[in-house]
């Protein structure tokens, strides 16, 4: 179809010639993508090319519909699709979710999606349209949680990044989450144990199974709960801990020594495992496929024993850098043992500095076994 342009008025769309054969088509220099076709046979339409594939409509005959009414129906048609570039995609609530939590499985750790899964399934709004949800029935199921600050918190910060992901995918137009008021950052935690404390904490263990070894094991190595309770066989061997990137929270591969105390504890684990064929050394209760999990009530049963309380066993990560620190052990070979990307171990230091600090990390893993002694007042 051939094409030509011109500035169009009545005189000249009366004046247009006809083709010996077929269709030439007239766009209007003053409205692009609009114009007049005229066929072999004298008929005049107005037509309108619009879309990615710059498909043809026809508006309507001349002079049944005038320039001027083709025109303006050529400006609403170019502003409707125009409009429907920028229009958020129509999807429903399940719909997204089940697209996020898979683009999720992606890039984060299976454990953190269980837990936006969790948490996004507070929200109940089943084959409701992403688009129509209001921030007002997002606070209502923030606002359950009040009792529960943490749970609320988590919630809040939650909905918030799944409805920026939605708005970047052009979901929704606008997050209903842009007026919301952050959520408090929880205040960082700076519980260390007392000796005394310490001392109850351990021998209390000996009284707790699988979860007394391992929070002896988190006293003496400062790992963290989920990596310690997650060890395989394999990965001990020579006085040596080492822990895959997939289960380090860091995505790194860390290894570390083990002193004489914690290879004790780990040796007749280790042997049962072989001997039974288990994957882990401290599995769950009734799924030896699965490591340990029972958390809550075992750390009651703990405090209990013990007598201390108020603590998280993420504080004795904390209480185990403190008596390094007051060892004299270097920063360095702190966040080596703790598996740390700080200052000292990250940026341009990262890519030149490939020490391993493994001499100084078996220092530093023996003096705080020595002194871990004393504070029991007896040989471990």
């Amino acid at each position: 179809m051939a094409m030509q342009s011109l500035r169009l008025n009545d005189a000249v769309v009366r004046s247009l010639p006809v083709p010996g054969k077929g269709q030439r088509s007239y766009f209007d220099e003053s409205l692009p993508c609009f114009g007049c076709r005229v066929s072999q046979g004298g008929t005049r339409s107005f037509i309108v090319m619009h879309g990615p594939e710059r498909s043809i409509k026809t508006i309507g005959r001349y002079p049944v519909i005038t320039l001027a009414e083709a025109r303006a129906e050529a400006k609403r048609i170019l502003a409707q699709r125009t409009l429907e570039k920028f229009r958020p995609q129509a999807i429903r609530w399940d719909e997204a979710v089940v697209a996020y939590l898979t683009e999720c499985e992606q890039k984060n750790r299976l454990k953190t999606v269980r837990g936006y899964r969790y948490l996004l399934g507070l929200f109940e709004f089943g084959r409701r349209g992403l688009a129509d949800i209001a921030p007002q029935e997002l606070h209502r199921v923030i606002d359950r949680f009040g009792n529960r600050p943490a749970l609320k918190n988590a919630v809040a910060v939650c909905i918030r990044t799944f409805f920026n992901w939605a708005e970047r995918r052009h979901y929704v137009d606008r997050t209903p989450c842009a007026r919301m008021k952050r959520p408090r950052a929880k205040p960082s935690r700076s519980r260390v144990l007392t000796d005394d404390e310490l001392r109850r904490v351990w021998t209390a263990a000996s009284e707790c199974g699988s979860f007394g070894d391992i929070v002896r094991l988190l006293v003496l190595s400062g790992q963290r709960r989920g990596e310690i309770a997650a060890l395989r066989p394999g990965y001990v061997k020579d006085g040596l801990c080492s822990l895959p990137a997939s289960l380090t929270k860091n995505g790194r591969d860390h290894c570390f020594p083990l002193s004489e105390t914690a290879v004790s504890i780990l040796g007749p684990r280790i042997a049962l495992a072989l001997q039974s064929n288990a994957p882990f050394l401290f599995p769950a209760l009734g799924r030896p496929d699965a490591s340990f999990s029972g958390w809550s009530k075992s750390k009651w049963h703990l405090d209990r024993l013990s007598g201390v309380s108020g603590w998280v066993l993420h504080d004795l990560r904390r209480t185990f850098a403190t008596n390094l620190a007051a060892l004299g052990t270097p920063i360095q070979v702190t966040e080596r043992l703790l598996n740390h990307v700080s200052g000292s171990q990250s940026g341009i230091i990262a890519v030149y500095q490939r020490h391993t600090f493994m001499p100084e990390m078996r220092i530093a893993v023996s003096a705080w076994e020595n002194r871990l002694s004393e504070i029991l007042r007896e040989p471990i």
